[in-house]
């Protein structure tokens, strides 16, 4: 599966917006994902003129649902890496 295909997969027509960049149902994070699509072909541009897409997950439990990347929490993996280099 492909996350940059410019054609969306079957499953993401069933999905569901969700506000906390999470599964709705199960509450899983995106890291546990079993398939990603972005949607990289209808950027939006929010109000500071950066462009922003629709990440689509299939969550484990079998829910389908998206989120704008721009609601993504911070990545932990950065600040480990600065825990690391300076530690």
């Amino acid at each position: 599966m492909d996350a940059f295909n410019p054609t969306p997969p079957e499953w993401t027509q069933t999905a569901t917006h969700s506000l906390g960049f999470c599964c709705p149902t199960c509450n899983n994070s995106a890291y546990k994902a079993r398939r990603v699509w972005i949607n990289r072909r209808a950027p939006v541009m929010n109000e500071d003129y950066q462009r922003k897409w629709q990440e689509f997950y299939e969550c484990e439990c079998g829910v389908a649902w998206w989120a704008w990347s721009s609601d993504r929490p911070p990545s932990t993996l950065q600040k480990r890496e600065e825990e690391m280099d300076n530690g």
